[in-house]
């Protein structure tokens, strides 16, 4: 993992990959795909800015021929990811890069099983999953349930709403709430990032929908091929021990 002080996306991005040496992996990959965080609307820093994920395209491109997509699913039962992806101007991303962007709501699933689980002894999940190289781009960010919301929950986008609305709430994704931290474990079980880039230059002190920033700014970018690390250190971050964050012990 490395830490590094915020500068711009287009110095620190390149920068911090070359020090962890992402070059070596990525140049290996055939398909690639960039998960932000698009729970809702909300700009940056509630959700992930597309200004980042366009670093990372270019810092993809430079070292691999990989085929990129950018994909999500959106937690809102009102509209889609992808009206998400237009409000928020990963449209403009897309354009420019040539980069698919794509609603995980709505791509062909498989049922997968796992008897070491707490909760979900099985789970649905995009069968992509087995054919790409996952780059999660979080944003720094207390949560209401989890304390902080990370690279490893992240991975809910990936949560088709048809088996997981449930009944805990109007959120497409609200079953699996129950028992937040548990199944934030069983998931990244399942399907849990090759590589993070946790966005830390600003940081939500509160709660993940809003409330204060953090105040300084954070700034900083971390980098990890380990989500649960780095999820370790964006709760200290917050100013949290993860050894009272029940997901990250």
């Amino acid at each position: 993992m490395v830490v590094l002080e915020f500068e711009s996306y287009e110095k620190t991005i390149p920068e911090i990959l070359d020090k962890i040496k992402a070059y070596e992996i990525l140049e290996k990959q055939e398909n690639i795909l960039i998960k932000p965080n698009i729970v809702n609307m909300s700009p940056f820093p509630i959700t992930t800015s597309p200004e980042i994920c366009g670093e990372i395209i270019k810092y993809i491109r430079k070292h691999s021929s990989a085929a990129i997509i950018i994909g999500d699913g959106c937690g809102e039962p009102d509209y889609t990811t992808l009206d998400a992806f237009n409000h928020l101007g990963y449209k403009e991303i897309s354009d420019k890069y040539d980069v698919k962007l794509v609603d995980l709501n709505n791509v062909p699933l498989k049922k997968y099983t796992n008897p070491n689980c707490t909760v979900h002894k099985e789970m649905y999940l995009p069968r992509l999953i087995e054919t790409h190289f996952i780059i999660s781009v979080p944003v720094l960010k207390a949560h209401s349930l989890a304390q902080i919301t990370g690279s490893m929950k992240n991975m809910m986008g990936l949560l088709p709403p048809k088996h997981y609305k449930g009944r805990y709430g109007i959120w497409n994704k609200a079953i699996f709430h129950n028992r937040i931290h548990e199944s934030i474990v069983d998931l990244n079980k399942y399907v849990s990032p090759h590589l993070t880039i946790l966005d830390a230059t600003v940081g939500m002190a509160e709660y993940h929908l809003g409330g204060a920033k953090c105040s300084p700014p954070v700034n900083k970018i971390v980098v990890g091929f380990d989500a649960k690390e780095v999820d370790r250190k964006a709760a200290e971050l917050l100013g949290f021990d993860w050894r009272d964050i029940k997901h990250l012990r």
